[in-house]
């Protein structure tokens, strides 16, 4: 029987974590065994403290700092054979563990969902319409991604050189090596990054570090600029 593991990183997130579990558990379909896993990265805010308290049945995982080894840390732990990892301002649609499923069984190993942001903003608007497209282009990590467990222990799980980008290095990976799908129903992510720096900014910022990738740029260059402009 299947089951699905769902892993999300934490970083000083006390208050967007647990709305976001309450909110999982409401929409799961629950037709298929699941777990939820919460990776910690060193929070000082509380935010395992109150995961702990407040949702006994969610594992709770302590791991260095880094999206990337906080990915692996929980796909290490994890006992389904089926693989969700889901940022924690990230909302996926209804019954999401079954259509994740439907399109395992297709022979789709890996995939993601359609994006749309929490705000209206007309740059934000034309970002999320291109998620719609099946090409590596259109991928981002705030579209959550899935991966049969057995593909990501075969391609060696997330790259931990990456601070950042690391969710694009790895779907690089996936579309070269599966059949890689996009479901037609949306996740809802949070626009707070853009309304902190300002939306014309950060896509700027965001489409230079993509170039920079694109052109062979080093993953410390790409974390220095990050670091700079964006952090």
């Amino acid at each position: 029987m299947t089951k699905i593991s769902i892993i999300i990183p934490t970083l000083n997130e006390v208050d967007a974590i647990h709305r976001l579990l309450l909110y999982v558990k409401k929409e799961l379909s629950k037709t298929i065994p699941f777990e939820l896993i919460v990776v910690d990265g060193g929070s000082t805010d509380g935010t395992k403290n109150k995961v702990q308290t407040l949702h006994k049945d969610v594992i709770v995982l302590s791991s260095a700092k880094g999206r990337a080894k906080q990915l692996n840390a929980g796909a290490k732990i994890a006992t389904g054979d089926l693989l969700y990892f889901l940022h924690c301002d990230s909302f996926p649609p209804t019954d999401f563990d079954l259509e994740i499923f439907n399109q395992v069984k297709k022979g789709h190993f890996s995939g993601c969902f359609r994006m749309k942001f929490d705000d209206a903003h007309p740059v934000l608007w034309v970002s999320q319409w291109f998620t719609r497209f099946n090409h590596i282009s259109c991928r981002g990590g705030d579209q959550s991604l899935f991966v049969t467990k057995l593909l990501f222990d075969e391609m060696g799980g997330y790259n931990e050189n990456y601070s950042i980008y690391e969710d694009n290095e790895i779907i690089k990976r996936l579309y070269q090596n599966s059949k890689f799908v996009v479901i037609p129903k949306y996740v809802i992510t949070s626009a707070r990054r853009y309304k902190k720096n300002g939306v014309l900014r950060l896509q700027y910022h965001f489409a230079i570090i993509h170039l920079k990738r694109r052109f062979g740029h080093s993953t410390e260059s790409m974390l220095k600029y990050y670091k700079k402009n964006i952090s």
